[in-house]
């Protein structure tokens, strides 16, 4: 299938690296903020972007996802928001993915079939939901196949081969692999099982495997990387963003993607 998504990790598979996803709380600190951020955080090397959708009750996340949540939501943001930043990143950045990353109550809530008419129209390559089990999936897989949006599942370190080959069955795009027990967040280290889950699942899946959960710096990455066929950046970045400012945010995406490209 011939859509943004598979065109990136072609580009990737090409010069030889994985792709590197980079989440960012839309929003955080306030909307007009974080699109400049997300601007130039496809300019510092990142190859797609997960959209973070703020939301009050963010039962996956660790602290800093959820403080970033919390002051995304404070200065207003919503979801029509989130669609015309997106409509905006699109038209700068033609061929960067942009991944909606959710829970299913404020999609739920916009309404699924005109959620998927204004992802199409914005630009949205595919969506997630963090919080929509398989069992749950045809929910949200109608409007998807109408309106040629990827759906991108989750499998964790917890889910049989069996069981993620289910979860990948009929999806597209790629697969998110949790890399660690636990909510979101900066881990000083990955489990050391970890190399062995990610082949396991590139192998029950059958789609591109993207690595994510606590991958905080360039030397993590880069080890990572070489059993994933992209690797998702989120705590670590908006950390930074909170923190020490948007510039820190940037050095911290630069200089993982220059050792992505080593």
């Amino acid at each position: 299938m011939d859509t943004r998504i598979n065109r990136c990790f072609d580009r990737c598979r090409a010069e030889k690296r994985a792709a590197l996803i980079v989440y960012a709380t839309v929003g955080c600190p306030t909307p007009a903020e974080s699109e400049t951020l997300i601007d130039r955080l496809i300019e510092s090397g990142a190859d797609m972007i997960e959209l973070g959708v703020p939301f009050s009750d963010p039962m996956a996340d660790g602290p800093v996802i959820q403080k970033a949540g919390q002051v995304a939501l404070a200065a207003g943001t919503k979801l029509v928001d989130i669609l015309a930043i997106a409509a905006r990143l699109r038209a700068k950045h033609p061929e960067t993915p942009l991944v909606l990353f959710s829970y299913f109550n404020v999609l739920f809530n916009h309404g699924l079939d005109k959620l998927g008419a204004d992802l199409k129209a914005a630009g949205v390559d595919g969506v997630l939901v963090v919080d929509l089990p398989l069992e749950e999936r045809g929910e949200i897989m109608p409007m998807c196949e109408k309106y040629g949006i990827s759906f991108i599942p989750l499998v964790s370190p917890a889910t049989s081969p069996e069981r993620a080959a289910k979860i990948a069955a009929g999806c597209n795009g790629f697969v998110y692999c949790i890399t660690v027990r636990g909510v979101t967040g900066v881990r000083s280290s990955l489990p050391p099982e970890l190399a062995a889950e990610l082949e396991n699942a590139k192998k029950a899946c059958r789609l591109p495997i993207a690595a994510g959960f606590g991958i905080s710096t360039p030397e993590m990455a880069k080890g990572v990387s070489a059993h994933a066929d992209a690797i998702v950046v989120g705590s670590a970045m908006v950390g930074k963003l909170l923190n020490e400012g948007p510039d820190a945010a940037v050095k911290l995406i630069v200089d993982i993607a220059l050792g992505l490209h080593s």
